[in-house]
């Protein structure tokens, strides 16, 4: 039996920080019953921020830093930032390709921190599913984004799932050609889209997603917990970098203090002011906006495409 158990991340410097807190959170909880390979996908990085990461390296946990410039380069140029989404939230979507010795995988956003078991995670099974994942919560709780996700993508909004917490059956993925069907799209339609990975993951998956109880990808919002509070999702405009009233933010700073950039992370906070949260709150407000002006546009999934 393969104890190996494959978890993957992607990061720019920007998030390098959260990142080693994420992955600390991992490690505390994780069973020791199993081998884990922790692969952080980039496009350049800088080697003393790598350097710090990988004093998380100990028995049974590896982690591998994979530079993959040269696989994006026929398509970097289609890949662009949409809010506060970089380029990097698009590199999980080839992770089937650039790993074709695993048949499945367990993906990781960086602005979270792992209070259960991850192997539980990866032991889920998922039969001929493509994916397991939670719910979105702040799609199935802002009308806005109901809205977006049934008129603009065709999606039932209480199916709609949260890529930031993803087991992924890369054999079932590369069956149902996910990959190519996400660059065909790109390539030929560029939807405008609020959250862009996400949104052709729900939409190319449709059908083909075992849905996880919300306490595997917990967002920070008062809503009950579906099961053990395994995974703490930061995964709204609010992070617990910036702002004091976040919940569940408790967690991240008990990782956060034991972080080689913890006073990298607390001069973040101290400087992030009044500005900086005047623009936050600008930019969530105008996200909300742009929800309904997608909604009405011709240029949708569910106006120029039959159901794949």
């Amino acid at each position: 039996m393969n104890r190996e158990i494959p978890i993957f991340f992607s990061t720019d410097d920007n998030y390098i920080p959260y990142l080693d807190v994420a992955i600390s959170s991992l490690i505390a909880n994780a069973s020791k019953e199993y081998e884990y390979r922790i692969i952080v996908l980039n496009t350049g990085v800088n080697e003393e921020n790598v350097n710090k990461i990988m004093q998380n390296e100990k028995a049974g946990f590896k982690i591998d830093f994979i530079d993959i410039s040269e696989e994006l380069e026929n398509i970097k140029s289609r890949l662009k930032d949409v809010y506060h989404f970089s380029v990097v939230t698009y590199y999980r979507l080839f992770i089937a390709s650039l790993f074709p010795q695993y048949d499945k995988v367990v993906y990781l956003d960086c602005d979270l921190v792992v209070l259960g078991d991850i192997s539980e995670l990866y032991n889920v099974e998922l039969k001929d599913n493509i994916l397991g994942a939670a719910p979105e919560q702040f799609v199935q709780n802002t009308e806005n984004f109901r809205l977006y996700a049934e008129k603009a993508l065709g999606v039932d909004p209480d199916g709609y799932v949260n890529a930031g917490v993803l087991l992924i059956n890369l054999k079932e993925f590369r069956k149902n050609r996910i990959e190519e069907s996400f660059i065909e799209l790109i390539t030929e339609y560029d939807f405008d889209l609020l959250d862009p990975d996400q949104a052709y993951l729900n939409y190319l998956c449709h059908g083909k997603i075992h849905v996880l109880p919300n306490g595997w990808n917990k967002e920070p919002m008062p809503l009950v917990c579906e099961g053990k509070k395994n995974i703490v999702h930061y995964a709204l405009y609010k992070k617990p970098w910036q702002y004091d009233d976040v919940l569940d933010c408790e967690h991240f700073w008990k990782y956060a203090e034991r972080s080689p950039f913890y006073q990298q992370i607390k001069l973040s906070k101290e400087s992030f002011g009044a500005s900086e949260m005047a623009e936050r709150e600008a930019a969530a407000k105008e996200i909300q906006e742009h929800a309904l002006k997608i909604v009405e546009s011709e240029d949708t999934f569910s106006k120029k495409l039959c159901r794949i």
